[in-house]
């Protein structure tokens, strides 16, 4: 089977990340095939925020819980939504064009595929819109240089499984129509 096929099919999402630091080089080669994702009219609005810092990669899972717990998603206490990963890639993508969402999750998407590829495991944790959106989020954007109407479209955090990997569920039947 062609090797990027196989890939697709193989990715899985990971919800216990072991400390293991991800090097940077494999970051940047994740990022590097995010940037490389499709966009609308090839305007490329997507932004990536690589957090690596521990202390704001803390900050920000803790927004992001507080948003789960006020939807009643989250459990009281302690609760990392990102499950340990060291690495946060915030996609965050211009809300002024028209195709802004899609464009970002493409992004998304290619970020997780390459990190498979390259040997690393992730997951996609949403909320980064309620995040970014918030008083704080935009402060932190702000902090960071970070200009421009930006909303939050994925937090793509990248590390390596503490646990083994899953096998991925059966692909459900009738899903596709062939008009012919």
């Amino acid at each position: 089977m062609n090797e990027t096929i196989q890939t697709l099919k193989t990715r899985r999402s990971v919800r216990t990340f072991s400390d293991r630091p991800v090097p940077r080089e494999l970051i940047e080669q994740i990022i590097g095939a995010g940037l490389w994702a499709p966009s609308g009219m090839g305007r490329q609005s997507p932004i990536i925020v690589a957090v690596t810092d521990r202390a704001l990669r803390d900050r920000i899972s803790q927004m992001n819980a507080d948003v789960m717990r006020a939807g009643g998603y989250a459990p009281e206490g302690e609760f990392d939504p990102f499950y340990g990963g060291p690495v946060v890639l915030v996609v965050l993508a211009d809300r002024n064009v028209g195709t802004f969402v899609y464009d970002g999750s493409l992004v998304m998407g290619n970020m997780l595929n390459a990190a498979k590829s390259l040997g690393v495991d992730s997951i996609w944790i949403h909320r980064a819109k309620e995040v970014f959106d918030s008083e704080e989020g935009r402060a932190i954007l702000a902090e960071l240089g970070v200009e421009g109407d930006y909303e939050g479209i994925g937090n793509c955090v990248l590390g390596f499984s503490a646990a083994p990997v899953p096998e991925g569920a059966p692909r459900r039947d009738n899903r596709v129509y062939w008009a012919e």
